[in-house]
């Protein structure tokens, strides 16, 4: 299935390690006729790290859309009743957020837009990437990964010597996933070995 024309909202998080395999993905949606709606949460936009300044990342995203950065809850809950999405993507989705969506929790701009999202029997396509995907954070990762209209970018452990519970969604299958998601199917296998592009 083809992408061109459909709105997607892409939800961003504080993994800021994952930006650089992010943003390259988020360019193929646009360059593929996707509009791509940014969300951000307050730790995209305010933090500073090795990584880079969170006002470049906001800038850097926003050029390559075209659209400013949806960056409160008041603005990202029309996206389910008076905006509807055709797919909701959270990508990198931090364990924290994640652990926060699993539980209803919805404290950000993105999780609001998940939400409005999966009000409207719409897909919410997940990318995780978390150092506790095999710890305390499994319980919610299985959560989501058995409700109903969320699906996951393939996934898998990103340093297992170093950090056996860290997961990292292999994000070069950002748009598949979009693609079979819309289509209400799972992009199969979902747990793979994260470097093996």
């Amino acid at each position: 299935m083809s992408i061109k024309g459909k709105r997607i909202g892409f939800g961003l998080t504080g993994s800021h390690c994952t930006y650089d395999a992010v943003f390259p993905e988020i360019e193929r949606l646009v360059n593929n006729g996707a509009e791509v709606m940014p969300i951000v949460t307050s730790t995209v936009m305010n933090t500073e790290t090795r990584f880079g300044k969170g006002e470049d990342w906001i800038k850097r995203i926003e050029n390559v859309t075209g659209h400013k950065v949806i960056d409160s809850i008041v603005k990202a809950e029309p996206l389910g009743p008076k905006i509807p999405l055709d797919c909701m993507v959270i990508a990198p989705l931090t364990g924290n957020s994640m652990s926060k969506f699993a539980n209803a929790m919805t404290d950000s701009p993105v999780l609001m837009a998940a939400k409005a999202t999966l009000r409207n029997h719409r897909p919410v396509v997940l990318g995780i990437s978390t150092n506790d995907a095999l710890g305390l954070n499994g319980i919610n990762l299985m959560r989501l990964i058995s409700t109903k209209d969320i699906y996951f970018i393939p996934f898998g452990q990103d340093a297992p010597e170093s950090k056996p519970k860290s997961m990292v969604a292999r994000m070069t299958l950002i748009q598949e996933t979009i693609e079979a998601a819309i289509e209400g199917k799972q992009l199969q296998p979902v747990i793979i070995e994260k470097y093996l592009d």
